[in-house]
């Protein structure tokens, strides 16, 4: 990728000049009021914004001022390749899907993915093309409660795919109910029963994106958990059992660890289970999985966490933590670098603060987040929205060009996204 080489003064040149387009383009004369440009993708932002990228990935000041002030159209694009059926050769190459395995590793090595969405459809697609690769195999849920349009859309992509499909079973997901491990429960069933082989299972939504490539995933696995689960978590602490009935992040020697909201579980749980908290993200073995699904232990613990709240934080930890569980680790605890979050409270000592906005006590990502996330050893990030598109367009190609860097196996063209386009070459001159 190439570097900003425009001065700071010069940058902030463009950034009037964009400006001063944008907010002429939002006023159009009244005879002009109800067409749209021509081509607004170019005038506002540019296609591919990889100078601009860069330069937000080096900390630059002057390029978060532009990025304020860029309207990336990228969903726009994304979505118009979903509105109707067609041919599914033209979809895969236009989205820029992977069709290949890139390396011998890889191809021998598959990883299963469940992944729960509702909402930001264009979001979905830049998620599942980054982690996408032909030898892996997805099981998507989709949210009951998301509009008709966007089921369809949905369909229309997972028929190109032998490898995606959509969970036999849905339903309503509440944030922190059960439906939410119920979801991953459909989905388990469904991969378990499918035709395809994995090895391990990775549970992402839609706010995810990953850090890591398919091959750097793949090493972390095999090198430092080989054959084990990772289910981060460690038991309830006795003097947190008061806490009241709002899950907050505390922060304390041990890291990440937040209060469960249940005050006290309404009944004891099954065979005298020591019950754990922890997160609700996994990276788990098929044996286990299988285990999951069959044991009577997690049949009726699964029972018990109908009347929890947020019982995806207990279920996967404590079952994981049963020493005669296939991969099981007991004596582990918050290890497994899963997931990357800037939590508020860790604000100043694990991290530098928020670029974004926080919602829920997380920070949903901005552009001057871009340089932590890429420095982070985790295999993906949280959080990310569509309020704030060129977060992801950024580290979406940054992400892509790793990938490529690593493949083995020749580069198909339609693999690389175009890299030149009408902002960047201005910032070149």
């Amino acid at each position: 990728m190439s570097q900003l080489r425009a001065t700071k003064p010069g940058l902030l040149l463009c950034a009037g000049i964009c400006i001063f387009v944008f907010l002429y383009l939002r006023n159009p004369t009244p005879e002009e009021a109800e067409e749209e440009p021509t081509y607004p993708a170019v005038v506002e932002c540019g296609f591919y914004p990889d100078e601009l990228c860069s330069a937000l990935f080096e900390g630059k000041g002057a390029a978060l001022q532009i990025a304020r002030f860029c309207k990336n159209p990228r969903g726009s694009q994304i979505l118009a390749h979903l509105r109707t059926p067609g041919n599914c050769s033209r979809i895969s190459q236009e989205l820029h899907f992977i069709t290949r395995p890139l390396s011998a590793e890889e191809s021998s090595f598959s990883l299963a993915y469940i992944i729960t969405i509702h909402k930001e459809l264009a979001r979905f697609v830049q998620l599942l093309r980054a982690t996408y690769v032909p030898q892996n195999v997805y099981c998507i849920h989709v949210d009951e409660k998301a509009p008709k349009k966007y089921k369809t859309a949905m369909q229309t992509l997972v028929n190109c795919f032998e490898n995606i499909f959509i969970s036999s079973k849905r339903a309503t997901v509440a944030y922190t109910g059960f439906t939410r491990l119920q979801a991953d429960i459909n989905c388990m069933k469904d991969l378990v029963h499918s035709k395809f082989q994995w090895n391990y299972v990775i549970n992402l939504c839609g706010q995810d994106f990953p850090i890591k490539t398919n091959k750097e995933i793949i090493h972390y696995i095999r090198t430092k958990w080989n054959d084990k689960n990772i289910t981060p978590g460690v038991v309830q602490p006795p003097n947190m059992n008061s806490k009241t009935s709002e899950s907050q992040p505390e922060s304390t020697p041990e890291g990440n660890i937040y209060i469960s909201p249940n005050k006290r579980f309404k009944d004891e749980p099954p065979h005298n289970l020591t019950i754990y908290f922890g997160s609700a993200y996994y990276v788990l073995t098929r044996k286990f999985v299988e285990f999951v699904l069959t044991d009577t232990r997690a049949k009726d613990m699964l029972q018990w966490s109908k009347d929890i709240q947020s019982p995806e934080r207990h279920y996967w930890v404590t079952l994981n933590r049963l020493r005669d569980a296939p991969g099981a680790t007991p004596e582990a605890g918050w290890e497994g670098n899963v997931h990357a979050v800037k939590w508020r409270h860790e604000e100043g000592s694990v991290h530098d603060g928020c670029k974004g906005r926080y919602v829920h006590e997380s920070c949903v990502y901005g552009p001057g987040d871009l340089p932590w996330i890429i420095r982070s050893p985790s295999l993906f990030a949280n959080t990310f929205d569509s309020t704030d598109s060129l977060v992801v367009t950024c580290l979406e190609r940054w992400h892509r060009l790793r990938v490529l860097r690593q493949a083995e196996a020749p580069v198909e063209p339609h693999w690389r996204f175009p890299q030149d386009g009408h902002f960047n070459r201005r910032l070149s001159h």
